[in-house]
Parts: structure tokens; C-alpha cells; sequence
């Protein structure tokens, strides 16, 4: 076994463990390798070790690792990072996933920009959940209103919502910001938006994003170790 491989399954464990203490169906969570400032070698062996989606946070890195990649077909890419105006015309024609949008005037130019004859972009907006002025996404209080205008845009397809716990060893302040995510996710489905993706929850606090309900935890660490 390799060491991805093995990796790929401690995560999988840790998943289906959570899951199991939660009440919930391990199969439900996906993962997503956060594979930022990794190798195209390194990610071809997390791909042969069964992985396919996976995150990036720049779009000309993840360029470049996916013409290196483009023999494997399947492979899902998913933009993490923050989301530059002046690059959302190229991440429209490369990302089949963006995760991170915190604004109309972004969704507006990834909608426009979405080929003709390509899918529309899987789509999440970005919330805030921690308050850190550091942190990316919108205020929890505007997220219904972005996710309203968003699901009218013609090159998108509203997937759901995405946010980053604030780095603390108080747990029960940890799970509080999983949390407020939850519950707007849960807020805009009863309006009736469809949405069936809450991503969070990273390498040091996936179980208690599990616990909360995610259905995407973003891992880098733990499948590929510590970013050189």
C-alpha cells in the first residue's frame, strides 16, 4: 500500500467514524483533496489511490497542474481560493466547481464567461462564519440574498455553501461557527434553493464539521502531508 493510498483511507476512517457517532451515512461526505502548492506527481498518486476532486487556490497553479493532468479524464477541479475579477474569464473555462464566491459582480462575470456547450459551474458561496477580517466570504446575514441571485444566473448551477472555521482549540466555538453555516444552508432550502453541498470542515476539524452536517471536507495534510 502506498503511503496515499493508506493516507486516503486513515481519512476515510476518520469520516466514517464521525459519521457513525453523528447518525449519519458515512457515503454522504465526499472529499475533497486541498492540493494546493502540491505536485502533479503527488496528485496523480492521490488520483491512483482513488481520489478525484480536488482543490486549488490560485487559478494559474491549478492551470498548469491541469494540462500536466489531462490524461486523467475525470478529474474534478474545484477553486478554493479567493476569486479575482480579473480571473474569473479563465477559472469560467477550467473549474467545473467554484467555491468561493462571496459577491454578485463575481458570479455575474463567471456566469457570462462559462462557455458555450460546457456545463454550468457548480457553484457555492463563500461565508464568513468566523468573523476574522482575514477571512474571505460573505456576512452571514447577506448569504440568503447572494444565494437568491445566484440561482437566477444562467452559467451557474447553486450547489451550496463553503466556510472555514476559525483555527481555535475551543471546540464548542469551533462547532458553533459549523454551525451557522448549517443553518443557513437549511434556511435556504426551505425557500426552496436546492441546495445539497456544505463544505467545511478541514484536516484538524473534519469530525466536527461531520457532526454539523457537512457533506465535503476539504483535506490537504492529511492526504498529502505537511506543505513544503
Amino acid at each position: 500500500m502506498s503511503p496515499y493510498e493508506k493516507a486516503w483511507q486513515d481519512v476515510r476512517s476518520r469520516i466514517e467514524r464521525a459519521a457513525r457517532a453523528a447518525g449519519r451515512d458515512p457515503g454522504a461526505i465526499g472529499v475533497l483533496a486541498v492540493s494546493k502548492g502540491q505536485s502533479a506527481a503527488a496528485i496523480r498518486m492521490a488520483y491512483s489511490a482513488g481520489q478525484r476532486a480536488f482543490g486549488e487556490n490560485y487559478v494559474q497553479e491549478a492551470l498548469v497542474k491541469a494540462e500536466e493532468l489531462a490524461d486523467l479524464r475525470d478529474i474534478e477541479w474545484h477553486l478554493i481560493g479567493p476569486l479575482q475579477g480579473n480571473k474569473a474569464r479563465v477559472a469560467a473555462q477550467r473549474f467545473s466547481w467554484v467555491e468561493t464566491i462571496d459577491r454578485e459582480k463575481i458570479a455575474g462575470r463567471l456566469s457570462g464567461a462559462r462557455g458555450a456547450g460546457l456545463p454550468r459551474i457548480n457553484a457555492c458561496v463563500q461565508v464568513n462564519i468566523s468573523g476574522e477580517s482575514s477571512k474571505s466570504g460573505v456576512e452571514p446575514e447577506g448569504a440568503l440574498v447572494l444565494l437568491r441571485r445566484i440561482a437566477a444566473l444562467p452559467g451557474l448551477a447553486l450547489r451550496g455553501l463553503m466556510g472555514i472555521s476559525e483555527p481555535t482549540p475551543d471546540a464548542a466555538k469551533q462547532r458553533a461557527q459549523f454551525r451557522t453555516l448549517r443553518e443557513l444552508y437549511e434556511s435556504a432550502n426551505a425557500e426552496g434553493l436546492g441546495l445539497d453541498t456544505l463544505s467545511m470542515g478541514m484536516s484538524a476539524d473534519l469530525e466536527t464539521a461531520v457532526a454539523e452536517g457537512a457533506t465535503l471536507v476539504r483535506v490537504g495534510t492529511a492526504l498529502f502531508g505537511a506543505r513544503r
